[in-house]
């Protein structure tokens, strides 16, 4: 196919306009992210229970999953690390590809077998944040590109969670009805990607404010964190809590609304999740307004721990009964996807941009993840050979935790890096190297 064909001159003139440049990378990345979501989340909406399935067999399909998942964020720490931004595009459309397949297969595969099918599939979807996060790292508008981005997360759990449940109600067989939602999305997903190829890599002023991104050598990945590692030991600590909390409240969503006495409807999972998101982009993405980056990049610390100390308030107010199931679930999605988003929104963004070291938001964020996933992990093999029990008791239990641990991880890479970012001067000067971010192909 001609390079004319895919990158249109009437495309690449409007994309000139910093404001249609803004909006084609929100919509862009929102769609193609939220459109992974269709073949990652809606088994989630199914109960698996019956004669058909094994006891339990939701929770082992979670974690089938998930640990392919977390798999492929230790791979993506070398592979988003060092991705050269033209093969982007095509590496999502066969990692989609591959995931989809994947979803066939655990509609052929009888249980307990399919569970291998899950497995493949979270291997198959790790690494597609990364690439579409690479699309938008670097640039003076960036906490409002990512924002975007990680709404498509919040949102598109709930919504592809409804088309599940959809699914199920006219007919479509638990086994079945992942692959049908994955394949609901394949056009949408193709067309987004489209868009986020035709994104300009970022311009002088962008690499005047933010640094410039390049892949990062094994080496350069090792200098970088010795740098800094206890701040990043910190930060990746919390997250880690974080993902783990948020992770319990996505996939189980339905046995939590269940166990607070609601029966939800497909709609309801969408709705609660766009309280959610508003909320969080309200606040994240206007920290793109602050331009000093020392400054910016603490305001999103203070954020993530107003967010947990939220989580703590929202957990007495059920204790006490002063609040309602939905207020609940929302209450408590805004104080953890608080800091969750602001990790990939800032904190790690303008650490790049602060210390102008050679780097990429891709490495720091698939480190974070990696461990973060890998904790779920853990949580989902005590919980599968403590015996399962009660969902709530152990979601209100792990949010406790949670709460505390990450707002002392918090406060332990605050104080590296204020004592860091101390003892030494901030570089004001750029480094110079190419900057072959999402240069595309003539």
């Amino acid at each position: 196919m001609k390079a004319g064909l895919l990158q249109p001159r009437f495309v690449h003139a409007w994309l000139q306009r910093p404001w249609v440049l803004s909006v084609w990378c929100v919509v862009a990345a929102f769609g193609a992210y939220a459109s992974m979501y269709a073949f990652r989340k809606p088994f989630t909406a199914a109960t698996f229970s019956g004669e058909s399935f094994p006891e339990g067999f939701k929770t082992w399909l979670v974690l089938a999953q998930v640990l392919g998942y977390t798999i492929a964020k230790f791979i993506g720490i070398k592979v988003i690390a060092e991705m050269p931004p033209e093969r982007r595009a095509a590496a999502l459309l066969a990692l989609i590809g591959l995931a989809e397949l994947a979803l066939l297969l655990f509609g052929l595969v009888p249980p307990p077998w399919s569970v291998v099918g899950l497995f493949l599939n979270g291997l198959a979807l790790g690494m597609v944040f990364g690439l579409v996060l690479g699309f938008l790292e670097g640039r003076k508008m960036t906490e409002a590109f990512v924002a975007g981005l990680c709404a498509s997360f919040i949102l598109a759990d709930g919504f592809t969670k409804s088309a599940g449940a959809w699914l199920l109600q006219i007919g479509v067989s638990a086994a079945w009805m992942p692959a049908c939602a994955g394949a609901l999305f394949l056009l949408p997903l193709a067309g987004f990607v489209w868009m986020l190829r035709q994104i300009p890599p970022p311009s002088a002023a962008d690499v005047a404010a933010r640094s410039a991104r390049a892949p990062m050598s094994r080496a350069e990945r090792r200098a970088f964190f010795r740098r800094y590692a206890p701040g990043l030991v910190g930060i990746t600590a919390a997250y880690l809590l974080i993902t783990v909390l948020r992770s319990l409240r996505a996939d189980f969503a339905p046995e939590l609304w269940a166990a607070l006495g609601v029966q939800a409807a497909p709609e309801m999972f969408t709705r609660s999740e766009m309280f959610v998101a508003l909320g969080v982009l309200a606040v994240t993405g206007l920290v793109v307004l602050v331009r000093d980056n020392r400054r910016a990049f603490f305001l999103a610390l203070g954020i993530s721990g107003a967010g947990l100390v939220s989580v703590t308030f929202t957990l007495l107010a059920l204790e006490a009964g002063r609040i309602s199931p939905f207020s609940f679930m929302v209450l408590l999605g805004l104080g953890l996807y608080l800091p969750y988003v602001a990790v990939h929104t800032t904190v790690f963004e303008r650490l790049i941009a602060l210390t102008r070291d050679r780097g990429n938001l891709g490495y720091l964020m698939y480190l974070a993840d990696a461990f973060g996933y890998l904790g779920y992990v853990l949580v989902m093999l005590v919980r599968n050979f403590g015996g399962g029990g009660a969902i709530l008791p152990l979601f209100k239990a792990t949010a406790w935790a949670v709460a505390g641990l990450s707002l002392l991880s918090l406060a332990v890479a605050l104080g590296f890096f204020v004592w860091r970012f101390k003892a030494a001067p901030v570089p004001t000067a750029i480094p110079v190297f190419q900057n072959t971010r999402n240069s595309a192909p003539k």
